[in-house]
Parts: structure tokens; sequence; C-alpha cells
């Protein structure tokens, strides 16, 4: 055995170490956890945060700004699932016995979109606005949550999960730095 299969049976057994610590009391709540819709409040703390920091203008470029990030994250993200081909769990015969399996995703797994594009978002904004506002580093309870309600649901595998974060944490700083340019940009322009 490689060193490279050594690692994917590693992350197997992860997964069936963390998945195995759900319970049906917490089936509803990890669900709701892993569904985006349930973080509309958390969308709408940052969007007042931002229009109320820098304004509308300012405000309105950082929004749009933040909407080519969650794109171009998704699109990144896609392209590496169907470039690696990886199965998710609840597909890999080796596993999805074995796992609880609370939701049936048919795409591929590597690398977890949810953890990608929650991290990427995350750390723009507590880049963005930890300077003015005290407990912004508390918005990494998201990106967290978030991304381990996949492995509960049995639809991604600890390193879709961490690979994940670690790409929304670099696509988080250059949007961020991205960001930094538009600022002084808009209050020239406009």
């Amino acid at each position: 055995m490689n060193l490279l299969d050594k690692i994917i049976q590693f992350d197997k057994n992860l997964l069936v170490f963390i998945n195995g610590l759900g319970t049906e009391n917490w089936d509803s709540f990890w669900l709701a956890i892993t569904n985006p819709l349930s973080w509309i409040p958390l969308y709408l703390l940052f969007f007042y945060l931002i229009f109320n920091t820098f304004g509308w203008k300012k405000g309105l470029g950082l929004l749009l700004l933040t909407a080519v990030l969650v794109a171009f994250s998704d699109q990144f993200t896609v392209f590496l699932k169907n470039y690696f081909e990886r199965l998710r769990p609840n597909r890999d015969p080796a596993i999805n016995n074995v796992i609880r399996i609370l939701k049936n995703n048919s795409s591929f797994s590597f690398v977890s979109g949810h953890a990608t594009t929650s991290t990427a978002v995350t750390l723009m904004m507590h880049l963005i606005l930890k300077k003015y506002y005290k407990y912004t580093i508390l918005f990494f309870i998201w990106p967290l949550l978030f991304s381990y309600s996949r492995m509960y649901i049995g639809v991604h595998f600890p390193m879709d999960v961490l690979t994940g974060a670690l790409i929304g944490l670099l696509i988080g700083y250059v949007f961020y730095r991205l960001s930094m340019k538009l600022l002084p940009w808009i209050d020239k322009t406009f």
C-alpha cells in the first residue's frame, strides 16, 4: 500500500469515527446546519456590518466582490470535484454500509464546496471588519459547524473538508487583498 492509499484509508476510517458519533437526536440539527438557507441571519449580519461600516457605495462594492468570491469558489470546487472524481462517502461502496447517511448527494466529493466557500467568505469578512468590531473572530464558528455537518450527514470525508477550508483561506485572503484595492478606487471614482 503506497502513501496515498494509506492517507485515503486513514481519511475513510476517520470519517467512520466522526460520522459514528452522530445520534438520531441530533440529526435534524445537523441537517439544518448543513442547509445554506439556515445561515441567512449571518449573511444579513455581514451585509449590515459592511454597509454600516463603509456606507452604501463601498458596501455595494464589497457586496459585489463577495458575490464574485462565492461564484469563483463554487466553480473552482466544481472543477476540482470533476477533476479528482472522488466518490462521496454515501456512494463509496467501501464504507457506505457502515456510516450514517442523512443525505444522498451524487456529485463528487473532493473538495467540499461548503467548507471552501464558507471559510473564504468568513476570512474576507473577518479581515475587512476586525479593526471596526471586536469579536469578528467568532465568524469562524460558521465554517466550523458548516464543515462538520458535511461529515456528520455522510457526504464528505475529513480531507475534503480540511482541504476545502485551506483553499478557502487562500481564496478569502486573495479577495480581501482585492477589497483593499477596491475601496480606495471607489473613493476616487464615485
